[in-house]
């Protein structure tokens, strides 16, 4: 390993433009005569458009053009989509609802758009959008997905008899309700995992640019995959033909999933640059994200968990009903099934496996990934259930986890899942050890004698990661291959630039993606540059999300190294006069073992330009191109304890310390890895006590703004004691897993478990804020 090689702790390149003001966000772009936008969205959340008139709105002070859903459909612009077919148990497709991305005739939620009003200025946008004169007929709602598909509840959609967007099924429900029937114990729960709101740092933003000479469009977006975002409004929203739309997505603060999908403004931003003659840019204030941008979670299961008189698990059985909003966003359908369903084993060996999953249509905002995507509800789930279990049974829940980890690899679950590599009683280990564990009861003890309640808890969590292979996920029902795709450009004097189809929104892929290159070549990371984020300069790519990025991404750049290399191997036994097999690349030079025979790396680059004496039948140049197709997911897994300290006067819940053990794989750069873990955590400590998006029974968001919606600050959290062991993935050249969304996953479960042992509940609903912990003591004691 290199200073600057794979495990290298190496300061991320990225950062130094990021904190001095030199990051360049959609925001910051800037066209010749570009105007701003501003959209004029539903009050109400379920209501008929009577009737618009924009004729004040026209005439206001710099107005360029007020535009309504009737003229976008005139023009042919075609509804949002979602991606991922799903089947009902009877075999019905799943039941998608239109979504115009301008509301014509009714709309479904607060914060629909209904109207795009262009302007000089962002102010003169916001002044003729109050002036915008709609007629709205209101509507019965319904914000509660267990209330939408009951008789008599206010119908969202034609398409979608009440409200249900389909029935579906994974596992074998005779064997396991045969052994819940069996069991010696059964543990049965209700579980809420509650709605969340992204809150990346950067607002979504979009700009659109009609060229009308060039009869060519461009949209710069704060898209986490800018590749599919022009597939989708190129193929199936009908706004610009693939080879005439060029779609960029810059530096982009933040995405957690959020930023996956095609919203609404990035289509109408660029029909409406066409429209009215001008660039258009919209940029959304953070009220306007609250209300529109894609939330996650909002989940209501029940579940029971069998065990045998041994307190091995028999079966689990689960019955779900997620809330998906009112329109079906692009990835929608697969975070309730194919992403959370098939994680439902964790890591315990479980012979039979059910789930029933329905997905409901509401009037609220659209459901979709949120960092994790589905294996956050499955392990709140799992390891509630299974913390419950071991309470219910009287052991520790250390050990009942101990008793049913799968030991033997690879292992086939009952959903789907075949786990190819892991050691969950390594990573037990290592986080008990960590926080003490055996020393808790003392502490306990310590902390009553000062007035205050102390518990602890843990979560022994799997994923999913690097979604493949495509053929796979494509007889599933996803609409796209999830391979990746890379360019190594080698530059003749010798610099080398990556050209990756993942893309970077704060994951550090500049730093981590040239490290792969430095390894392989050594030569000085300041002399890789990583490319992305253009469809016009990288091909074809899948973007990130699903902690894809190192297991997929970095992958495909490994196999076009491995070209690279050999064509520069072939290139130096040549000039060397030596037998290829000799020729080791290592510290800048290209060297012939065992002897004195080298020549420096940026010449055997610019040997293949001059091309004046290159092997017979070589093409000049020293560039590759790959594409890579995981042969299957990557399971990256681990154990979180948490140990709280609960004020009973207050009801306040701090964190004690937070111990998290993961098994990553081979890491790239330990140090970008930590800082992963650290905000996944901080996320899932946000969902545990503090986030929480609420509606009222119109459909009236409650927490549109952060004096209502809670974020976690520094002094929410710990210092956090995290580790890593290692059991490289068979399935990818590198051994690696994934990191990403491990942090979120694992924290929620933990942190409850704490809580529920130091009140001595089985349940406390999430967010477990202080004044709902505060009113479960007070019940407690009456």
């Amino acid at each position: 390993m290199g200073i600057e090689g794979v495990g290298a702790r190496v300061a991320r390149k990225e950062d130094k433009r990021f904190i001095t003001g030199g990051g360049r966000y959609v925001d910051d772009m800037v066209v010749p005569g570009m105007k701003h936008a501003v959209f004029v969205r539903s009050p109400h959340a379920h209501a008929q458009i009577k009737k618009i008139d924009v004729k004040k709105a026209q005439a206001m002070p710099g107005v360029v053009g007020v535009l309504t859903g009737k003229e976008l459909k005139a023009d042919g612009i075609g509804n949002l989509i979602c991606g991922w077919m799903i089947h009902s148990k009877d075999g019905t497709p799943m039941k998608m609802g239109a979504w115009s991305p301008l509301a014509v005739d009714k709309v479904r939620y607060v914060g629909d758009a209904v109207v795009i009003v262009v302007a000089d200025t962002k102010g003169q946008a916001r002044d003729a959008a109050e002036a915008v004169e709609i007629t709205y007929k209101e509507l019965k709602a319904v914000v509660d997905a267990t209330k939408a598909i009951q008789a008599g509840a206010p119908q969202i959609h034609a398409e979608s008899d009440n409200n249900l967007i389909f029935d579906w099924e994974i596992g074998d429900a005779k064997a396991t309700d045969a052994a819940i029937k069996s069991a010696a114990h059964v543990t049965r729960m209700k579980i809420v995992n509650n709605r969340l709101v992204p809150n990346a740092m950067e607002p979504r933003a979009a700009l659109g640019h009609y060229d009308k000479a060039e009869d060519h469009y461009t949209c710069w977006t704060t898209s986490q995959n800018p590749h599919v975002a022009r597939l989708v409004m190129s193929a199936f929203y009908n706004v610009a033909p693939e080879n005439k739309l060029r779609v960029i997505a810059p530096d982009v603060g933040g995405g957690f999933g959020s930023k996956i999908y095609i919203y609404p403004e990035e289509i109408v931003c660029l029909w409406a640059s066409k429209k009215t003659g001008v660039p258009v840019k919209w940029v959304a204030d953070r009220t306007e994200s609250f209300l529109s941008d894609a939330h996650g979670r909002d989940h209501v299961s029940t579940v029971e968990m069998a065990f045998d008189k041994d307190n091995r698990i028999t079966g689990f059985k689960v019955d779900t009903i997620a809330n998906l909003g009112a329109y079906m966003s692009l990835f929608s359908s697969c975070v309730p099934t194919y992403l959370y369903a098939t994680l439902l084993s964790g890591q315990y060996n479980i012979p039979a496996i059910h789930a029933n999953v329905r997905t409901v249509y509401t009037n609220t905002a659209p459901v979709d990934a949120y960092r994790g995507a589905g294996r956050p509800e499955a392990t709140y789930l799992l390891e509630r259930t299974m913390e419950t279990a071991a309470r219910e049974l009287g052991v520790s829940p250390a050990e009942l986890r101990r008793r049913n980890f799968i030991t033997s690899f690879p292992h086939q679950t009952p959903v789907i899942m075949n786990y190819d590599a892991g050691d969950y009683n390594a990573s037990l280990d290592a986080a008990m050890k960590a926080a003490d564990y055996a020393g808790f009861t003392k502490r306990r003890a310590d902390a009553g004698k000062q007035g205050k309640l102390r518990g602890i808890g843990m979560s022994c969590y799997i994923e999913a990661c690097g979604i493949a292979p495509s053929a796979a996920v494509g007889s599933l029902g996803a609409g796209v291959g999830l391979w990746e795709s890379a360019e190594v450009r080698v530059n003749a004097v010798g610099t080398i630039e990556v050209l990756t189809g993942s893309h970077s929104h704060g994951q550090g892929h500049e730093t981590t993606f040239a490290q792969l290159v430095t390894q392989r070549f050594g030569v000085p990371l300041d002399s890789v540059s990583i490319v992305h984020g253009d469809t016009d300069k990288v091909q074809m790519g899948m973007g990130t999300y699903g902690s894809r990025s190192g297991a997929v991404g970095m992958s495909a750049i490994v196999k076009a190294l491995d070209k690279v290399e050999a064509k520069a191997k072939k290139i130096a036994a040549h000039l060397l006069e030596a037998d290829e097999g000799d020729i080791v690349i290592e510290n800048g030079e290209v060297k012939v073992a065992g002897t004195d025979k080298s020549l420096p790396w940026f010449q055997v680059a610019l040997a293949s330009y001059t091309a004046h004496n290159l092997p017979a039948g070589m093409e000049p140049g020293l560039k590759e191109t790959a594409f890579y197709d995981p042969s299957n997911f990557t399971f990256p897994a681990g154990c979180y304890i948490c140990e709280v300290e609960i004020d009973p006067e207050t009801g306040t819940t701090e964190i004690i310390q937070f111990v998290a053990a993961d098994d990553f794989g081979n890491i790239i750069n330990p140090m970008i890895v930590e800082g992963q873990v650290h905000g996944g955590i901080a996320q899932g400590v946000g969902q545990a006590l503090l986030e929480g998006a609420h509606y009222d029974s119109s459909g009236q968001l409650l927490t549109a703004s952060y004096m209502d919606y809670t974020m976690p600050r520094a002094g929410d959290l710990p210092s956090f004691k995290v580790s890593t062991s290692n059991t490289p993935c068979p399935g990818n050249p590198l051994g690696i897993k994934g990191c990403g969304e491990a942090g979120a996953i694992g924290s929620p479960p933990a942190v409850i478990n704490a809580i529920t042992d130091a009140l001595g509940v089985v349940d406390i609903a999430m967010p477990a804020s202080p004044a709902t912990v505060w009113a479960t003591i007070r019940a407690t004691k009456h």
